[in-house]
């Protein structure tokens, strides 16, 4: 699973002209599902995104996390995000889980950002949505669960 987070002043997604998901200050998540992924992988990266200490302190200084600071989340499901790029020049998504499996896989992350405590707004699984992002910083960061995204000695799901 591999999610590109930003830090966002304000974020909204809308489905052919109508808003599916709005936030204030909090976290755009991207969210690419790839085959192999399962939910301790969807949980991992939910915590993760919570406890991310990304937010300014008083000082100015990335000290404090989402759930530190009472921000919200957009999590956007995106397929793309599990192409690989690495050969010729069109993008190959047999990575990508297969889409009724991502679907179930996206509401368990989703349902664990909840019960972490957060308020999460969500874009339309499978549909073509415009994402408006006020990219606060910017600050932005890829996260992935599966060792290959993780530094030596953290621990995680894979």
């Amino acid at each position: 699973m591999k999610i590109v987070l930003q830090r966002v002043r304000e974020a909204r997604v809308e489905v052919e002209g109508r808003t599916a998901g709005r936030i204030g200050r909090g976290l755009c998540l991207l969210v690419g599902i790839e085959k192999g992924d399962g939910e301790a992988d969807a949980e991992y990266l939910a915590r993760k995104c919570v406890e991310l200490r990304v937010f300014p302190d008083a000082a100015g200084k990335m000290n404090l996390s989402l759930a530190d600071s009472g921000g919200e989340v957009l999590a956007v499901s995106q397929f793309t995000l599990a192409a690989s790029v690495r050969k010729g020049r069109r993008p190959s998504f047999d990575g990508a889980e297969e889409p009724a499996r991502a679907a179930e896989l996206f509401d368990h992350f989703v349902g664990a950002l909840q019960a972490l405590g957060v308020t999460v707004e969500t874009g339309v699984f499978q549909a073509l949505m415009e994402v408006h992002i006020v990219n606060d910083g910017p600050v932005t960061f890829i996260l992935e669960s599966r060792p290959g995204g993780r530094p030596e000695g953290e621990r995680g799901p894979g």
